[in-house]
């Protein structure tokens, strides 16, 4: 916890101007609010045939709710408390309150002068509001849509990706154990790169995998700025052998991201760790709410398994088979703690969501999926790029950790000295374009 007592740099915000936090809250965010409000008006149909004059009412006020958001957005108002009365809103407020705290001069909180994580998070826990606020629209996922597309569109991917993984656990038996770290190490990749189809970033627009992943792996390979894939291994096959018989339960704690694609990458990793014998037990750890466009809820899970199966392809159907029967047995869990849905850096974790903290404490392995996970990670702040993973996390260490990354924020730590400075030369936009990744890994364990 050494690392916790040192001065945290500022937070990326939409003060600093033209910015990438800048630019996300001025052009990214109203275009996310303005699809939000045509989502709810394409639906206006849906909602009449299905509530009645009700429907129609919740459409019209939730939609002008919206709105007056877009508009306060815009003009840099003060951000307003909750009052939707739901399990995470004194959370909320009282968090508002720590930033008013942190507000120079005495400044109300506002969109383009707190921190970025937080008023980006509060954009999406707003349209919730809008929803909460108008049942029977309550449970209306608005990002659905994309989600279900993003998941038809890479049909082609999500099949020879399936077919690989039966083809692995057919030929289980007789892989070295060099095969089987090879064979890890690839489907730990496209699990990686899986998170670069991410509709936030995109404001929504088509962002599906078409090819074949693991064919594209060798190019991706230069892109990876950060690689510790192979600590990750090592540590995975150490906690396996660790155990009095020989074979400890083994545990892996997988913080999702995307829905779609990303989420198949997922449950492939996931069914490769169990068949392979590196893990007993998966934790899946996902949204309660709707979130950041193209987030997995528990409803986008058990979806993916029951579309998976369904498919009228041998192989995916035999992966979707198998998925949910380790959901069945209990040897894959899905969980919904609210904490992933609030504002706070996982740093806060420990005291804000101790049950939570302690949960993942019970854990071997947490692979966090992902940019936002990395930005809650690293408290979304301006760290210098050489500083170390484990100092920028400030203390959050429930137990050995990974993040699989693709880069989309101006957040990027335990570079190499001089490794920065060249890549601007090479592509100003390295830090946002999602053209490059990290594997980048803690272990609270490891002496420091």
């Amino acid at each position: 916890m050494e690392a916790e007592g040192l001065l945290a740099p500022l937070s990326l915000s939409a003060k600093f101007e033209g910015s990438f936090a800048y630019l996300t809250v001025r052009d990214r965010l109203p275009t996310i609010l303005t699809k939000v409000i045509d989502t709810l008006h394409r639906n206006k149909d849906n909602f009449f045939k299905e509530y009645g004059e009700e429907g129609t009412q919740a459409e019209k006020t939730a939609i002008s709710f919206l709105s007056k958001l877009r508009n306060e957005l815009q003009t840099d108002k003060p951000v307003l408390a909750l009052i939707d009365n739901a399990e995470d809103t004194e959370a909320w407020n009282e968090y508002m309150q720590r930033q008013q705290d942190l507000m120079e001069d005495g400044n109300p909180v506002s969109w383009f002068k707190s921190p970025w994580l937080y008023v980006e998070c509060y954009m999406y826990r707003k349209i919730q509001e809008a929803l909460y606020m108008n049942p029977p629209m309550d449970k209306f996922d608005v990002f659905k849509e994309g989600k279900t597309q993003s998941y038809f569109e890479s049909q082609q991917a999500i099949k020879s990706l399936c077919t690989y993984l039966q083809e692995l656990i057919t030929n289980m038996e007789n892989m070295t154990a060099i095969q089987l770290r090879d064979n890890f190490l690839k489907l730990l990749q496209v699990s990686l790169w899986g998170n670069k189809c991410d509709l936030s970033i995109s404001a929504g627009q088509d962002n599906s995998q078409k090819s074949s992943p693991i064919d594209s792996l060798p190019d991706l390979q230069r892109f990876i700025l950060v690689d510790d894939s192979s600590i990750v291994w090592s540590t995975l096959a150490a906690a396996q052998g660790s155990g009095s018989s020989g074979m400890k339960h083994t545990r892996v704690d997988i913080v999702l991201d995307n829905a779609g694609f990303e989420l198949v990458t997922d449950l492939v990793l996931a069914d490769f760790l169990v068949s392979a014998g590196l893990a007993k037990q998966i934790r899946f750890h996902g949204k309660s709410i709707p979130w950041f466009v193209s987030d997995v809820t528990k409803q986008d899970f058990e979806w993916t398994i029951m579309q998976t199966m369904a498919a009228n392809h041998k192989w995916m159907s035999a992966s979707g088979v198998q998925w949910k029967h380790f959901v069945k047995e209990g040897t894959w869990s899905y969980h919904d703690h609210s904490f992933w849905t609030l504002p706070h850096e996982f740093c806060d974790m420990a005291v804000d969501a101790a049950d939570l903290y302690s949960t993942l404490q019970g854990s071997d392995m947490i692979l966090f999926k992902g940019d936002l996970n990395y930005r809650k990670l690293t408290g979304d702040r301006k760290w210098e790029h050489t500083v170390p993973f484990d100092q920028a996390l400030r203390g959050f260490q429930p137990a050995p950790l990974c993040s699989l990354r693709t880069l989309k924020a101006d957040v990027q730590v335990g570079l190499q000295p001089g490794q920065a400075e060249k890549l601007s030369s090479q592509d100003p936009d390295w830090m946002t374009n999602g053209k490059y990744a990290v594997v980048q890994f803690s272990n609270p364990h490891r002496e420091q």
